[in-house]
């Protein structure tokens, strides 16, 4: 078909029914047609136009296969209500960048994460600027609510409302007040003990780092075959958290964390119900990271959240397996997509705290030097001499001197951070094992641990260690990995 008006007439369906419904297909465009079609046939019947939406997805499907196009993964009847064309056109008049829906949602979506309360929820609609509107039944029990932009008007000048349930189907108010449980999670769940949880933060770099641990927390449920409703709600609740590090993340960061929680929306919402009782962890790490507020990008600040995208990218592909294990290829796509956002941020993230603690590594003398090199062979006799010629191994070599500053044992934190966890395809081995060993010793992710640059020899350590069992962490994947790591 030439580029242009091009126009083909005919019967709407290939079976020789010559009374069917008449139809014409324009090209107006490169990338895309026009279809329009008559809703009376020839003989004056109506025809068929039950679930025709999805009939018609169901042929496009067909036609992508018969001639080699793009495959568009097929949708499940959950994603958000696109705007529509005549919103689309208002906001190109008003100056906007986005139709007000889609504004809506995201700020919807972003009063959510972490509140603990049907209150709090709607103070933090109103504190965003939202013009809010709720329904209240006889017994005086809320039944619904409704949120628009100040300066979204009607013809009449009136404010244009939007339900929560319009939005997208995850933001009607039942939906909403469904996350509000403090239930804590079953050990059992996980199939482990669950890790100890920090205190609760009141920085930033605090908030990212209890959002480290329980990003790995939720990946030990996800990578133990918990039942479906416990691993719906913690991909749900992995998409508020990076919702919230989106709002709270430095300048270099912000755009990439964006895209991550936009794109991790999608994935965060299937036709399994979850059970948001045993997400609680993630929930309050959500909440914390709002309440911490925002973070510089610099020092520790930088450094929790090089960690907690550490765990993220983890937690995003363990998502993307999870959804693609059921079928679930909208979401499985947009958990891959968000994978990739969070490499890039971390990468964003990372490269400051990695240069300190280098430029840190290369001023230890080189006796304690060479005695970490001779732990790191005795751990790691496969990948030992990959590390040390890799340009994180001083990076590597200040953590383990902070451990040991700090009373750990270096050679058991090593054990345990290589314990059944595959490391040989990392695209830096030493560097995962970095944020490894700092998030398990409880290290400073970034200034120096006091006394860390001395010349510390076997002598000098603390007398008191923690030792730490090999078998005490159940597998970890790669930092950057195959998605099939995370299948057994």
């Amino acid at each position: 078909m030439r580029a242009g008006v091009n126009a083909l007439h005919g019967a709407s369906t290939g079976n020789g029914d010559e009374a069917a419904c008449r139809w014409a297909a324009v090209r107006h465009a490169d990338d895309h047609i026009n279809v329009i079609a008559t809703l009376v046939r020839e003989d004056g019947r109506r025809p068929r136009l039950h679930n025709e939406a999805r009939r018609a997805q169901a042929e496009a499907r067909r036609i992508e296969a018969d001639y080699g196009l793009h495959r568009v993964t097929p949708g499940d009847g959950i994603a958000s209500k696109r705007p529509t064309s005549a919103e689309r056109h208002k906001a190109e008049r008003q100056g906007r960048a986005r139709a007000p829906r889609e504004e809506l949602r995201e700020t919807v979506r972003g009063a959510g994460d972490g509140a603990a309360s049907t209150d709090e929820f709607l103070d933090r609609l109103k504190n965003a600027g939202l013009l809010v509107r709720t329904r209240v039944l006889p017994s005086g029990d809320l039944q619904g609510y409704k949120v628009a932009l100040p300066d979204d008007r009607n013809k009449d000048n009136e404010p244009t409302f939007h339900s929560g349930s319009r939005l997208a189907p995850d933001l009607s108010l039942p939906r909403i007040q469904e996350r509000f449980t403090t239930a804590p999670t079953p050990p059992e769940i996980a199939g482990s003990e669950q890790p100890e949880r920090p205190a609760r933060p009141s920085v930033p770099a605090a908030a990212r780092r209890a959002t480290a641990h329980a990003a790995r927390h939720a990946l030990l449920v996800l990578n133990h075959g918990a039942d479906d409703g416990v691993a719906a709600a913690q991909i749900s609740a992995t998409g508020e958290v990076l919702d919230a590090l989106a709002k709270t993340s430095a300048l270099h960061t912000r755009s990439e964390l964006r895209q991550a929680a936009w794109e991790f929306e999608r994935a965060s919402r299937s036709h399994t119900r979850a059970e948001f009782r045993h997400a609680q962890d993630l929930r309050r790490a959500a909440r914390d990271l709002v309440h911490g507020g925002p973070a510089p990008g610099r020092g520790e600040d930088g450094a929790g959240t090089a960690m907690v995208l550490d765990m993220l990218v983890f937690l995003a592909t363990a998502a993307a397996n999870w959804h693609a294990q059921r079928q679930h290829a909208q979401q499985a796509e947009a958990a891959r997509r968000t994978a990739a956002h969070l490499r890039a941020a971390y990468q964003h993230a990372a490269g400051e705290p990695l240069t300190v603690l280098r430029e840190r590594g290369r001023r230890i003398a080189p006796s304690l030097l060479r005695r970490h090199a001779t732990t790191l062979r005795a751990v790691l006799p496969e990948l030992a001499e990959t590390i040390l010629a890799e340009p994180g191994w001083n990076a590597l070599v200040a953590t383990l001197t902070d451990a040991e500053t700090a009373g750990q044992d270096a050679r058991a934190l090593l054990v345990e951070a290589t314990a059944r966890r595959e490391l040989d395809s990392a695209e830096s081995a030493g560097e995962v094992l970095i944020w490894r060993l700092r998030r398990t010793a409880d290290l400073p992710g970034y200034a120096p641990a006091p006394g860390a640059l001395r010349d510390q020899r076997p002598g000098h350590q603390r007398a008191t260690t923690r030792q730490v069992p090999a078998a005490s962490a159940p597998a970890m994947p790669r930092l950057f990995g195959d998605a099939s790591a995370f299948n057994g």
